[in-house]
C-alpha cells in the first residue's frame, strides 16, 4: 500500500458494499420460497468444494437488522443486494408471493431508515428451479418470465429502490453455469451456451421496459470485465486475445449500447429475432463494472474446442482465490470502456471490487486483514486515476460486506469486510472495515 495521500473523490460519489441473496440470506424454505438452481446444485454431491450449501449461509434473512446496523456504522451511502427470484415467484411464474416481498420491504425500509440507498439486483444467478426444468436461459420464454418478475418487484418496491440492476455478471452465468459446468445449473455446452447470452440480454431489455413503465429508475446492469493480457506476440496470439475479449467483454456490452453483437459472434437461426437488438439497447442510466483481475490469453493448441487458451499472469501478488492482484487493470479497463464506446457509454459505477484472504480472529478476537486494505487502497487509486483521465465514475462498491457462501467454493473463501463465524453467526468487523469507514469519511 502506497503511503501517498489518498486522492479526493467528488461530493456525491456513491460509496457502497455488495452482497447477493443465495450467498448470505439462508432461510431457503422460509415464507414460501421455492428452490433455485443453486439449491439443486449445492445439494448435488461433489459440486461444492467443502460439501456445504447456502441453506443457512449468513442467516441474513433473520439478521438483516444487525447487518444494516453494520452498514450504518461503515458510513456507506448505498447497499447493493440481490432479490431472490424464487422468494418472490417460487416457480418463476404467476403472482408474487407476498411473504417473500415482505422480507425485501423490511430490508429496504431498514436501509432507508439508516440513510442507506437500496440498490437492488434482480438476478444474481438464482433462477427458480422450475424455470430451469422448462429450459432455463436456453429457452427464450425465460426472458419474458424475467420481465414479469421485474414488474412484480417494481410494483412493491419501486418507490424506494434508488438504483435497479437487472442482471449480475451474465458472462459468468453463461460461461461457468452453462459452458463449463462449474456453477449452477452445471451444463457443459461450451459455445452451444451462446443462446444463454442472448436470452439474458433480451430479459434485461424487457425488464428495463417493465421498470420504466412503472416510472422506476434509474436502471443499470452489472457486467464482469477483464482486460486481456497477451502471453505472446504472434498473429495467432493476437487473434486469440481478440476472440476472448469479444466473448468476455464485448458480448454483453456492444448490444447494450446499440452496436449489435461483435463480429464473428454467431447464433443459431431463430435465436436472435427481429426487434430483439432494439429491446436490448434500451438506454442505461449506469453501467455497473465488476472487476477482479485481467486474463492472460494465448493461442490455443491445435484441436482445442476453444479459439484461445487462458494462462496464469506471473509477477503479481495473489489472493486466496489464486487471482492476481492488478489494481492498474481497473484503470486500464475503465479507460478502455471510455475509448471503445465514447458518447454511448453511460456513467460507470464499480459495482464489485474485492478479494478473498484467509482471515481468522487472533487470540484477542481481532481480525486483521492488511492485504485487503492494500487491495482496496490500490483499486481506489486506480478508479481516481481513470477519473483523472476523463472517465465518468460515480460510485464504488466493495465485494463484500460479509464473509459468505462463495458459490462452488462453499465457505472456503472469505471476501468480507466483516468476518462471519458460520457456526455461531457472530459478526466481527475486520481492520479493513475500519479502514474503509475512515476512507468514506474523508473527502
Amino acid at each position: 500500500m502506497t503511503t501517498a495521500p489518498m486522492p479526493e473523490f467528488p461530493a456525491g460519489f456513491r460509496w457502497g458494499v455488495s452482497t447477493s441473496a443465495y450467498q448470505i440470506e439462508g432461510a431457503t424454505t422460509a415464507d414460501g420460497r421455492g428452490p433455485s438452481i443453486w439449491d439443486t446444485f449445492a445439494h448435488t454431491p461433489g459440486r461444492i468444494a467443502d460439501g456445504s450449501t447456502g441453506d443457512e449461509a449468513c442467516d441474513h434473512y433473520h439478521r438483516h437488522a444487525e447487518d444494516v446496523a453494520l452498514l450504518a456504522g461503515l458510513g456507506v451511502s448505498a447497499y447493493r443486494f440481490s432479490i431472490a427470484w424464487p422468494r418472490v415467484q417460487p416457480t418463476g411464474v404467476g403472482p408474487a408471493n407476498p411473504a417473500g416481498l415482505d422480507f425485501y420491504e423490511r430490508l429496504v425500509d431498514e436501509l432507508l431508515g439508516h440513510g442507506v440507498d437500496p440498490v437492488a439486483t434482480l438476478f444474481h444467478w438464482d433462477l427458480p428451479q422450475a424455470l430451469e426444468d422448462a429450459g432455463g436461459w436456453l429457452d427464450r420464454d425465460t426472458a419474458h418470465r424475467f420481465a414479469e418478475y421485474a414488474d412484480l418487484v417494481a410494483a412493491r418496491l419501486g418507490d424506494r429502490v434508488k438504483l435497479w440492476i437487472t442482471l449480475n455478471e451474465p458472462f459468468v452465468h453463461m460461461s461457468l453455469g452453462h459452458g463449463t459446468g462449474e456453477h449452477a445449473p452445471g451444463r457443459t455446452l461450451l459455445f452451444d451456451a451462446l443462446p444463454v447470452a442472448h436470452h439474458q440480454l433480451l430479459g434485461h431489455g424487457l425488464a428495463v421496459d417493465a421498470l420504466r413503465a412503472r416510472g422506476n429508475g434509474p436502471v443499470a446492469i452489472a457486467n464482469n470485465y477483464s482486460p486481456v493480457r497477451l502471453a505472446g506476440d504472434s498473429d495467432a496470439d493476437r487473434a486469440a486475445g481478440a476472440a476472448y475479449d469479444a466473448l468476455h467483454n464485448r458480448l454483453f456490452t456492444d448490444p447494450l449500447l446499440g452496436l449489435g453483437y461483435p463480429e464473428g459472434m454467431s447464433f443459431d437461426p431463430g435465436v436472435v429475432r427481429d426487434g430483439d437488438l432494439d429491446v436490448i439497447a434500451a438506454p442505461l442510466d449506469v453501467l455497473g463494472v465488476n472487476y477482479y483481475h485481467p486474463t492472460g490469453v494465448r493461442a490455443a493448441e491445435e484441436g482445442s474446442p476453444l479459439p484461445f487458451e487462458i494462462v496464469p499472469l506471473a509477477g503479481y501478488p495473489r489472493t486466496a482465490f489464486d487471482w492476481p492482484v492488478v489494481p492498474d487493470g481497473l484503470r486500464e479497463l475503465l479507460v478502455q470502456l471510455r475509448d471503445r464506446y465514447s458518447a454511448a457509454l453511460p456513467p460507470i459505477q464499480v459495482t464489485e471490487s474485492g478479494c478473498a484472504y484467509d482471515d481468522e480472529p487472533d487470540a484477542n478476537g481481532r481480525v486483521d486483514d492488511p492485504e485487503r486494505i492494500a487491495y482496496l487502497d490500490g483499486h481506489l487509486r486506480a478508479v481516481r486515476a481513470a477519473m483523472d483521465e476523463g472517465v465518468e465514475v460515480t460510485g464504488y462498491f466493495v465485494w463484500s460486506l460479509l464473509d459468505n457462501w462463495e458459490w462452488a467454493e462453499g465457505f472456503t473463501k472469505r471476501f468480507g469486510l466483516v468476518h462471519v463465524d458460520y457456526a455461531s453467526q457472530r459478526r466481527t468487523p475486520k481492520s479493513s472495515y475500519a479502514w474503509f469507514r475512515d476512507r468514506i469519511a474523508r473527502p
